[in-house]
């Protein structure tokens, strides 16, 4: 039988058969996903082993190999030791700048441009969102979406509040001391001439 004629059989619209047809399949693995990050936030220290005998005590018989998976798929297996939910590596041999945000005094938009990264839970995956924000007008002017946490994210955010925004010699990026962000400094003076770019 034709869409058509299905359709017409079930009383159904056409656009409703295509939705359901071209519909993402949900993460079955998605709510342990959801107590695993429950459980990373409530308690960084804990390793892959520990996660798992918190969801026994929970009733949820779940199999370490599984539960380091996710957390590695998941990026929550650098969260060990941490005090915060880890989207910042610091631990890298890339150069450190000062902060030259904390004596800044601002009177104007593109002095100061400050970003940072978080994660999103959507309904069949997390996903990571970089952000820059003018420091001066607190308006977003510059963001990127990813299922990664690699310096492309970080890149992707700092292309768009390049586009959209004139800058001029001394304006400051400000960003918190993570691999990705690390990684700019190099990449962009090569790609957008910024003459002062820091990261804190």
């Amino acid at each position: 039988m034709s869409a058509r004629r299905m359709c017409a059989a079930a009383q159904l619209s056409r656009a409703s058969y295509y939705r359901f047809v071209g519909r993402v399949p949900e993460d079955p693995d998605m709510e342990l996903r959801n107590t695993i990050q429950k459980i990373a936030l409530s308690q960084p220290s804990y390793g892959y082993r520990r996660v798992q005998a918190e969801l026994r005590r929970r009733g949820q018989q779940v199999n370490h190999k599984r539960v380091r998976r996710l957390m590695r798929e998941d990026n929550l297996l650098c969260v060990r030791r941490r005090s915060f939910v880890c989207t910042t590596d610091s631990r890298h041999g890339f150069t450190v700048y000062p902060n030259l945000a904390k004596k800044m005094v601002l009177n104007d938009i593109n002095q100061l441009w400050v970003a940072d990264i978080t994660y999103i839970r959507l309904q069949s995956e997390f996903v990571y969102l970089a952000v820059i924000l003018d420091a001066y007008s607190r308006r977003v002017i510059g963001w990127e979406l990813s299922n990664s946490l690699s310096a492309e994210l970080a890149l992707g955010a700092l292309r768009m509040a390049l586009k959209g925004r004139p800058f001029a010699p001394g304006l400051v990026h400000h960003s918190d001391r993570g691999v990705q962000c690390s990684m700019l400094p190099a990449t962009t003076r090569n790609c957008y001439m910024i003459t002062r770019f820091r990261s804190a």
